[in-house]
């Protein structure tokens, strides 16, 4: 009887390290899609700041314009 209760109990915290280690892994694949999403997004906005301004040196051009006034 006394095996039984053992197994029973390294089952249970097995169970509960597997759950948590799953929710771990959840939690990192959140955390990539979202970084990759904001990625993407500045590579996008960069673009279109190029495309706007006229060229990449008239980027930093307007940027430092718009810092100094």
């Amino acid at each position: 009887m006394k095996t039984t209760l053992d197994m029973n109990i390294a089952t249970t915290s097995s169970a509960a390290a597997n759950a948590s280690t799953e929710i771990s892994k959840i939690g990192i694949i959140a955390i990539g899609i979202t970084a990759g999403i904001i990625g993407c997004w500045a590579v996008a906005t960069m673009i279109a700041g190029v495309v706007n301004s006229g060229g990449p040196l008239d980027l930093v051009s307007n940027l430092f314009k718009a810092i100094t006034g």
